[in-house]
């Protein structure tokens, strides 16, 4: 299977079932599933997860973003992620919603990137496909400079290579040479 910028979410989640699947015939229960994943950091939310996490949690989504979640910063734009207990002098550290013995306290409602990213086949292409898509901000030059740079040391998505992002070369030459600043 073959995961491009533009295949739709509704198949990104799909395709991020595949752990679920394989779990499943194990008998692992869903809030246990890719917990492995969490004790190392947690996953990134959409806009839209923000007020489900908010009500499943009972409290108002700025309560959720002060005690529960932190803020994140890639290619130029930021996200919200569930804070990391990070162990001393370490830069990651567990989920604040992972219980060592329950799971995942919020699996109803996880956020996006934890429904795709399972650890599978796929996780890596899954991986960059909520990068590209939820971080990449195709009318920001700092964010297309900032992808550049991190295309240079990793392969992007079909679909997802500078030149489809800003097909003007001239443009493109001028934002990489930080000629055009907004």
């Amino acid at each position: 299977m073959l995961i491009s910028a533009k295949t739709p979410l509704k198949d990104v989640i799909k395709y991020g079932a595949v752990a679920d699947k394989r779990l499943e015939k194990k008998k692992i229960p869903p809030e246990k599933r890719g917990i492995e994943n969490c004790e190392y950091g947690s996953g990134f939310c959409h806009e839209k997860d923000l007020p489900k996490l908010a009500a499943f949690l009972r409290v108002s989504v700025d309560e959720l973003k002060e005690k529960y979640l932190e803020e994140f910063d890639k290619f130029n734009t930021k996200r919200y992620r569930p804070k990391v207990m990070r162990k001393e002098g370490l830069p990651y550290g567990q989920c604040i919603f992972l219980d060592k013995e329950k799971g995942c306290t919020v699996h109803q409602v996880r956020p996006l990137q934890c429904r795709v990213a399972h650890s599978n086949e796929n996780s890596e292409a899954l991986a960059k496909s909520f990068d590209f898509n939820y971080f990449v901000n195709k009318n920001d030059p700092e964010s297309i400079r900032q992808y550049a740079l991190w295309a240079q040391f990793n392969e992007p998505l079909p679909g997802a290579e500078l030149e489809r992002i800003v097909p003007d070369k001239e443009l493109l030459n001028k934002i990489l040479n930080y000629e055009v600043m907004r």
